[in-house]
């Protein structure tokens, strides 16, 4: 069926944003359907569906900012710098002041520029990173300029760490907390994400995965959409 607008979705841990998409697409007979910024497999969160006309501001809605709630776990580094990887090293955790985990923190604020992970989907060549680095392979990425408007540490309970960001787009949160270990001589990687935000769309309207999955059909789904004028407005917010 034809269809225009934006979908809202709380994607749940364990499937991918392409899982999603597809879900959506074969379910509800949609014939284009995208989404805006990927979400890992270990993510949760506000996941935004683009469907129809609606494919056509795609990266005008990837633009906006994000923000992201998570933990990160001291101790350990893995390959894909987050608990679904294997681990690389271990060390112990120091006893870390709050002093000291604010100053590393810090640190990534502002302007800076990041590495990129080998476990990512951008591409080189045409082939995503990921399965370059599932063959063994380790080649030279580019630093991208990164922005971090703001951070909020919640909760230290070592080696757990949980905190708050607002980000710029294309930034990665499992590389800020392996840097952030780095920083703090013991390691670290993500154990848990939630994106609830991007500009200004949130979590508030989002369907949950249960939710999508008891719509009955593409008609029953349209007054969950936002239209393009609401898309707009949001926008100009």
């Amino acid at each position: 069926m034809e269809a225009d607008g934006v979908l809202l979705i709380d994607k749940p841990a364990g499937c991918t944003s392409h899982d999603v998409v597809d879900f959506v697409r074969r379910r509800f007979q949609f014939k284009k359907v995208g989404h805006c910024g990927t979400l890992d497999p270990l993510a949760t969160g506000l996941l935004m569906l683009v469907i129809g006309k609606a494919t056509k501001i795609q990266d005008l809605l990837m633009a906006e900012d994000k923000e992201y709630a998570g933990t990160m776990k001291l101790g350990a580094t893995t390959d894909s710098q987050d608990a679904d990887g294997q681990v690389l090293e271990e060390k112990p955790v120091p006893d870390l002041t709050a002093e000291q985990i604010d100053v590393a923190f810090r640190k990534y604020t502002g302007d800076f520029y990041q590495m990129p992970p080998m476990v990512s989907a951008l591409k080189q060549g045409g082939v995503p990173l990921y399965k370059l680095a599932r063959a063994g392979k380790t080649v030279e990425r580019e630093p991208r300029l990164v922005h971090v408007s703001s951070y909020t540490i919640h909760d230290v309970a070592l080696p757990l760490i949980k905190f708050r960001l607002g980000c710029s787009k294309g930034f990665y949160v499992r590389t800020y907390c392996h840097d952030i270990g780095a920083d703090l001589g013991c390691g670290a990687h993500l154990v848990q994400l939630s994106r609830l935000k991007s500009g200004n769309f949130s979590l508030e309207r989002a369907l949950s995965w249960q939710a999508l999955q008891d719509v009955p059909s593409g008609q029953a789904l349209l007054p969950s959409l936002l239209t393009l004028p609401e898309v707009s407005r949001l926008r100009r917010r």
